[in-house]
């Protein structure tokens, strides 16, 4: 990765977004974090003091570009982080359609749009697009099938464009976390009717510490997938 590399990142205002946002802050990496509306940005401006915002709702990925038309764009870009993610757990027979749509929207679709829209700029950086997957982007468990569908997909999207971008020098990895000490974990315990104990799960700061080791990667190898399970 180099030098004051620009880092686009999705989900960074909580959990393993926040954790890979401070870290590259710190070293004093340049950081565009997308937010979903103008309020999460000013509160992610605040907190990354330099860094940029780019705005746009990765629940209806068909307007992104739209939003992003009306905004300034990075003209370079050496990573894009696909990190934000949405769950919804319910067995197949009760989970409806808006809920189906939303986790693919969040999940799947708009990384794919995000990834078309700034494959301009990773091709002439030689970049590298990471997504955090899940390990339920692995194997699907019940009351799991949206949100793993979203991360099977995602999957496929990532070894797709692997193939796709190999030649253009473009590195791209999965990602596939375990149970994270989290927000998203908070509400997968209320969804699941269990007491959350963070103790239990991976540190945010653990992932993004494996998160750090695929991009500082030199060039002459590339991490393909990457799965980080809970040490206790």
């Amino acid at each position: 990765m180099a030098s004051m590399a620009t880092h686009l990142i999705t989900g960074a205002g909580s959990g393993i977004g926040a954790a890979v946002a401070r870290r590259l802050h710190a070293r004093g990496d340049e950081l565009v974090l997308h937010a979903r509306d103008a309020g999460r940005a000013k509160e992610l401006g605040a907190a990354y003091p330099g860094a940029k915002t780019l705005v746009g709702d990765l629940a209806d990925p068909d307007k992104l570009s739209w939003a992003f038309s009306h905004q300034s764009l990075p003209d370079r870009v050496d990573s894009l982080l696909h990190i934000a993610g949405v769950v919804d757990l319910g067995p197949v027979g009760e989970l409806t359609p808006k809920s189906w749509r939303h986790q693919l929207n969040v999940n799947l679709i708009a990384p794919a749009e995000l990834t078309r829209h700034f494959l301009p700029q990773l091709r002439l950086a030689q970049g590298h697009v990471l997504f955090v997957n899940s390990g339920a982007g692995l194997s699907a468990n019940a009351d799991w099938s949206a949100y793993a569908a979203s991360k099977h997909g995602l999957k496929a999207l990532a070894d797709s464009l692997r193939h796709e971008e190999h030649g253009n020098g473009v590195r791209v990895t999965s990602v596939y976390p375990g149970r994270t000490a989290s927000p998203m974990q908070v509400k997968v315990h209320q969804q699941e009717g269990k007491p959350y104990d963070a103790s239990k799960w991976i540190d945010p700061e653990s992932v993004a510490m494996t998160i750090l080791t695929a991009l500082d990667l030199p060039r002459d190898a590339e991490v393909n997938d990457l799965t980080v399970r809970p040490g206790r």
